[in-house]
């Protein structure tokens, strides 16, 4: 009874006061709507970025990889400082100089409007397939393990997990639909701190039990006991080998914190220059400390049960929570999970939504298309998105290396095709619409045919590398023989200040020189 209060208290609250800060707004407008008026600060858009990025399929997914693999998967986290720092320095500039809405508008700009309406569809399938259902269908077990909802309703543990699946998928819609940006951004921003409070509260009180009520002493018992789980260094033929820092992961790293539509809109609606680089960069913060969440739970999960769940890893994290949490915070901690789940769920809905309505309604149903239809198109087709991806979430079940690896595996399909032709829109400007179209093509091919048709002793991120080179080559061989149409270069409309923030280098600094401190101090 007290975990459901607790439960049913925070959930309430968050969503009082997301209404509460909302009920003035203007949501009709396709800004309004779109990009929460171009109102959102700082601590907004880094509170939003990270409850978007972290969800259950990093709670229960990296934390499950962790307990099997150790902390080398720590490289998906901190590298990503590395990231936001290129994308507040250098992508987040061009873009609000350009004022854009979505990250297709640039494709148009720079290539053509075929070559965006192909992205747009892609990002479309992407969200569908592989971030929505995962969320999802993670986002299920984690609340099935807390409330044992199959009991509960006297059902099987698969119709328990499918009708949370569905509960969830309603109550995001409902922010994402009737909310836009600005609800979705104010409602991730509480649960951000929810989830930094709840969240460290789970290996605080493991090791304050490993301890004694020390938790320095329960930490450095858990390291005396299985020291190598600690070790960032991952060999080759492990989930996580150190050299794909070197290859395809920073690659993935710059499309997703740089270029992907669902965390770079936040920015977008950013009232000014300064506020975007400070959401970004703070968010690099938080990236640097998030894996004492995310990762570190794992390897004490691995303390106290061993080997006993290597065939379920994706299930520890539920289970820690339930050892180490007293009764009166698991409720809490519950409402942060969904919290969390809503937050990446409803944020993708958004991002889906905007892509839809201005990248493919408008430019290709409905020119004429008034703000106001936009808005209606844009919450029936989070609609029609929510229900697609709770009919495809159980069909995630069972993945043999984790969901996280797995979500990732799937992720390649799409991110690196866009991230090559993006790049290159950017540095290469020899390479015209109709070598990016090849170069799209290519990368799809070539990826889905290595990692899912062949057998290639490889890492999959190394994969990435290759086909990002490939995709460079071949797009820069077909611009030799249709090369690219002479355009202007487009004007200057930023409706915000495009004054840079002071302490942006600084703190870029900062981020990049932890970051090698993180591998120089665990790596041996």
């Amino acid at each position: 009874m007290l975990t459901a209060l607790s439960f049913i208290g925070f959930t309430f609250f968050v969503a009082f006061y997301s209404w509460y800060r909302l009920r003035k707004d203007d949501i009709s407008s396709k800004e309004g709507y779109f990009l929460g008026g171009r109102t959102l600060t700082g601590g907004v858009i880094a509170g939003s970025m990270i409850l978007t990025n972290i969800s259950t399929e990093h709670l229960i997914g990296m934390n499950g990889s962790a307990y099997k693999n150790g902390m080398i998967i720590i490289a998906w986290e901190v590298t990503s400082a590395i990231a936001l720092v290129i994308a507040a320095l250098y992508f987040i500039p061009i873009y609000l100089k350009m004022g854009l809405t979505t990250i297709p508008q640039y494709l148009e700009s720079r290539y053509d409007a075929t070559t965006k309406t192909i992205v747009a569809l892609l990002l479309m399938l992407s969200f569908v397939v592989t971030l929505l259902p995962i969320v999802l269908y993670t986002g299920a077990i984690n609340l099935e393990s807390i409330f044992n909802v199959s009991e509960v309703l006297q059902v099987s543990k698969s119709e328990g997990i499918w009708l949370t699946v569905i509960t969830i998928g309603v109550i995001g819609s409902i922010y994402a639909i009737f909310g836009g940006l600005k609800a979705v951004a104010i409602s991730d921003t509480v649960n951000a701190i929810g989830l930094m409070v709840g969240g460290l509260m789970v290996p605080v009180f493991a090791l304050w039990d490993i301890g004694n009520g020390n938790i320095v002493q329960g930490m450095s018992k858990v390291y005396e006991t299985v020291p190598d789980k600690f070790n960032v260094i991952g060999v080759e033929d492990s989930v996580m080998p150190f050299s794909t820092l070197f290859t395809g992961l920073m690659i993935n790293q710059l499309y997703f914190w740089g270029m992907n539509q669902t965390i770079i809109q936040r920015a977008l609606g950013a009232k000014n220059m300064a506020e975007a680089q400070k959401g970004l960069l703070f968010t690099g913060i938080f990236k640097i400390l998030i894996p004492l969440i995310i990762v570190l739970p794992g390897i004490i999960a691995f303390y106290y049960y061993g080997e006993q769940y290597y065939g379920d890893q994706d299930f520890i994290y539920p289970v820690l929570v339930k050892k180490v949490l007293p009764l009166s915070l698991v409720g809490f901690f519950a409402a942060v999970v969904l919290g969390a789940i809503l937050s990446t769920f409803n944020s993708v809905l958004n991002s889906a939504a905007t892509i839809f309505s201005l990248d493919i309604y408008k430019k290709i149903i409905f020119p004429k298309a008034s703000d106001r239809n936009l808005v209606r198109v844009g919450r029936w087709s989070s609609l029609v998105l929510a229900v697609v991806a709770i009919l495809v979430a159980p069909m995630v079940a069972n993945a043999p290396d984790g969901l996280y690896q797995l979500m990732q595996q799937l992720n390649g399909i799409f991110f690196i095709p866009i991230a090559s032709i993006l790049v290159a829109g950017f540095f290469i400007p020899k390479i015209s619409a109709t070598g990016a179209k090849v170069g799209l093509i290519t990368g799809l091919s070539f990826y889905l045919l290595t990692t899912f048709v062949m057998e290639i002793n490889l890492h999959f991120i190394h994969i990435w590398g290759i086909e990002f080179v490939l995709n460079l080559m071949v797009m820069f061989l077909v611009s030799l023989q249709f090369p690219p149409i002479t355009k202007s270069s487009p004007i200057s409309k930023s409706p915000v200040d495009l004054k840079e923030w002071k302490f942006a280098k600084p703190l870029s600094a900062i981020l990049c020189l932890v970051t090698v401190l993180i591998y120089y101090w665990l790596g041996r």
